[in-house]
């Protein structure tokens, strides 16, 4: 793939410089786009080596305290994934949402399907700020707004996670969230509650009640299985006396939009001033590639 886009490229060159057209000197420009995209996904998928980095992602993003502001921030988190999934070729599934009257959403949850999903997004769990002047505020004063993601890898069928049926408590209600006027007249969406950790999934995004249980059931062996591996590498941690960076609850990126444009990530020092294109999902790449690269070593 890259070596037939480098020849595309000196095609478009050598064509250029022998003819002294405009569209060859397009062609070059969108060849030589398209070769620095495979080349930066190359360099990305390098230093993913973790045992889950190919797997697919489960994303949630919940709104902070603030009301509607916040609701809205968590909205624009989630457009600026689904642009970047789509940018960048993956497919995704919205399973679960809990829109707001006024604006945005209180929390979603989707799965995010393909190669190095997870490895990729993994880098965005934390707490992401928003200063802006809000568009709620009749005195147009500056707001700041909190949104936390969450990212866990889907596990494969192959890896067993017990979960006793006693353990676990099973609603069912009518789904709220997109999905047309089917899904409004029966109780279809589920909600599961595992009462010994507490951990609460819901999916309402399929027609059928069974299949919401199923996906529903898939994302809480996920999340029970990643509480299982946080604990076991906290007690690793323990026993060596090592201090870890504490990963939920951090605030990991700034996004500024008013006095000045800015968006920051805290943890490697990478900016940029062009907001606009970071919310369309179009510069995320870049922010995901410098925290890998940074935190390759560690």
């Amino acid at each position: 793939m890259l070596n037939n886009k480098l020849d595309d490229l000196k095609v478009s060159i050598e064509l250029f410089e022998s003819e002294k057209d405009e569209e060859f000197f397009k062609e070059i420009q969108v060849n030589l786009k398209e070769l620095k995209k495979e080349i930066n996904h190359l360099e990305i998928k390098e230093v993913l080596s973790d045992a889950n980095d190919q797997s697919n992602a489960i994303v949630s993003i919940n709104a902070g305290a603030g009301g509607t502001e916040a609701q809205d921030w968590a909205e624009m988190l989630l457009r600026m994934y689904l642009r970047w999934c789509e940018r960048n070729r993956f497919k995704t599934e919205i399973v679960d949402i809990q829109t707001m009257e006024e604006a945005g959403i209180k929390s979603a949850t989707f799965i995010v399907k393909g190669d190095y999903a997870y490895g990729l997004l993994k880098s965005e769990v934390g707490i992401h700020r928003l200063v802006r002047i809000s568009p709620f505020d009749a005195n147009k004063k500056r707001h700041t707004s909190f949104a936390s993601i969450s990212v866990i890898p889907e596990i494969s069928n192959e890896i067993v996670v017990e979960i006793n049926e006693k353990d676990l408590k099973i609603d069912t209600y009518r789904a709220s969230g997109a999905g047309g006027q089917h899904v409004n007249k029966t109780d279809s969406a589920v909600r599961i509650t595992h009462l010994p950790t507490g951990i609460v999934v819901q999916c309402q995004n399929e027609r059928s009640q069974h299949r919401n249980k199923e996906v529903a059931m898939s994302i809480l062996k996920a999340k029970i299985h990643e509480l299982e591996k946080k604990a076991k590498q906290e007690e690793i941690d323990e026993i060596r006396g090592e201090q870890k960076e504490i990963g939920w609850g951090s605030q990991i990126r700034s996004y500024i939009m008013h006095p000045y444009q800015l968006v920051k990530d805290h943890r490697t020092g990478f900016e940029t001033g062009n907001v606009k294109a970071m919310m369309d999902g179009e510069l995320l790449n870049d922010f995901i590639k410098s925290f890998l690269f940074s935190s390759r070593g560690k």
